[in-house]
C-alpha cells in the first residue's frame, strides 16, 4: 500500500478511535473501564476541570444539607469529540466552573456503564445509555429547576441553564455569570462590528464599552485616525439605536474601511492597573476598562475566583504577573496566573 495511502488510513483510525471505543465495548457486553480514582489520576478531558461527585445519593445529601441544586451530568467516558469538545469548551471554562462548584453540587453519571448505580439512575432518569452529555439541574427530590439540557450544550445555552435554575432556586445570579451568558449567546448568534474614530481612541473606547449590548472593543487606526472597533449584540440593541449612541462618542466609518489593531493602546484604562494581571473574558475587560475611566471599582463585573487572584496581586505586586486584557485563552490565563502565585508561596 502506498505510504500516503498508510498514513491516511492511521490518521482516519485515530480520529474515530474515540467514538467507536464504547460501541465496541457495548457490543463486547463488558464494562468500559474501571471508576477513575481522581486522587492518583488525572480527571478525564470528557468531564473538563469540575470537581464532580461520583456518589448519587451522596451528592443529593449534600445538597439537602447546603441548601444548593443537585448539577447531574450524564456523560459517555471514554466518549467520541461531542463529548470531548463539551469537556474542553465548555466544563473546562474557568467561569463555568467556578459557577457551577459554587452554587451547585455537580455529580456525574457515567451513560456507558452497564451494571450498577450508573446504570440504576439511567433507567431512573430514563436518560439513553452511550449518549451525548445531558445536563440536569435538580432539587435533593428531584425536582427539576430548568429545562433538560441535551441537544444545545454550547456555552451559551449551559450559561443560560445555570441562571434559570438559580433564578428557580430562588438564588440572584451573580452579574458575572449574566456577563458571560450575554457574551456566550452574542457570539454563538452573531455580533455585529462597527468602527467609529475620534480624537483620542482611549476615551473612545472606554465611552463604547460601556454602551448597552457591547461585548468586544478594539483600538487601533483606519484611514489615518484613531478609531475604535466595537463589536455588539444586535439581540441586545438594534444596530440603528446602537449606531445613533455611538455617534455621539465617534464618527462611524464604512465598513470596508482597513482597521489595523493598536495593542499597546488597548484598555488604556485597566492597562494602568492591577486589574490588568486579572483573566477576564472581553467583555469584562471592555466593561472593566469602562468603569476604571470614570473613577468606578470594577470588582462588581468579576467572579470570586478572580477577586480572590487580584487579592494575591495586591499582596504580591513584584512577583511578574502575566498581563490579560480579555485577549486570548481565558484557562491558559488562569494557569499562568496561578503558577506565579504557586512559585511565590
Amino acid at each position: 500500500m502506498p505510504t500516503n495511502r498508510l498514513k491516511t488510513l492511521a490518521l482516519t483510525t485515530a480520529i474515530t478511535a474515540g467514538c467507536s471505543l464504547s460501541h465496541q465495548t457495548r457490543e463486547a457486553g463488558a464494562d468500559p473501564g474501571p471508576e477513575i480514582d481522581e486522587a492518583t489520576t488525572d480527571q478525564p478531558q470528557e468531564l473538563g476541570r469540575v470537581r464532580w461527585e461520583r456518589d448519587f445519593d451522596a451528592a443529593m445529601e449534600r445538597a439537602r444539607k447546603e441548601n444548593k441544586p443537585a448539577l447531574v451530568l450524564f456523560d459517555e467516558v471514554p466518549g467520541c469529540h461531542t463529548v470531548l469538545s463539551y469537556g474542553k469548551n465548555v466544563l473546562s471554562h474557568p467561569l463555568i466552573v467556578e459557577a457551577i462548584e459554587d452554587h451547585f453540587v455537580p455529580v456525574v453519571v457515567y451513560n456507558n456503564r452497564l451494571v450498577g448505580r450508573d446504570r440504576e439512575l439511567l433507567a431512573e432518569f430514563e436518560e439513553p445509555s452511550w449518549n451525548n452529555p445531558v445536563v440536569r439541574i435538580i432539587t435533593p427530590d428531584r425536582r427539576p429547576l430548568a429545562p433538560r439540557l441535551a441537544d444545545d450544550i454550547t456555552l451559551a445555552a449551559t450559561a443560560d441553564t445555570l441562571i434559570s435554575a438559580l433564578a428557580a432556586h430562588k438564588v440572584t445570579p451573580p452579574p458575572w455569570l449574566k456577563a458571560l451568558a450575554d457574551e456566550a449567546r452574542a457570539r454563538k448568534h452573531g455580533t455585529r462590528r462597527a468602527t467609529y474614530a475620534m480624537s483620542c481612541f482611549w476615551q473612545g473606547e472606554a465611552d463604547l464599552g460601556a454602551l448597552e449590548g457591547v461585548v468586544e472593543t478594539n483600538t487601533g487606526f483606519a484611514q489615518g485616525r484613531e478609531v475604535v472597533e466595537v463589536h455588539f449584540d444586535p439581540r441586545a440593541i438594534h444596530p440603528e439605536a446602537f449606531d445613533q449612541r455611538a455617534q455621539t462618542i465617534g464618527d462611524p466609518l464604512q465598513a470596508n474601511a482597513a482597521f489595523k489593531p493598536s495593542p499597546k493602546d488597548d484598555k488604556h484604562a485597566l492597562a494602568r492597573t492591577p486589574w490588568r494581571h486579572v483573566p477576564m473574558t472581553p467583555t469584562q475587560a471592555a466593561r472593566a476598562n469602562a468603569a476604571i475611566a470614570r473613577g468606578l471599582d470594577p470588582a462588581d463585573l468579576l467572579s470570586p475566583g478572580q477577586l480572590r487572584l487580584a487579592a494575591r496581586i495586591r499582596a504580591r505586586p513584584d512577583a511578574g504577573w502575566p498581563t490579560h486584557l480579555g485577549k486570548g485563552d481565558l484557562e491558559a490565563a488562569f494557569d499562568a496566573a496561578n503558577a506565579v502565585y504557586r512559585a511565590t508561596h
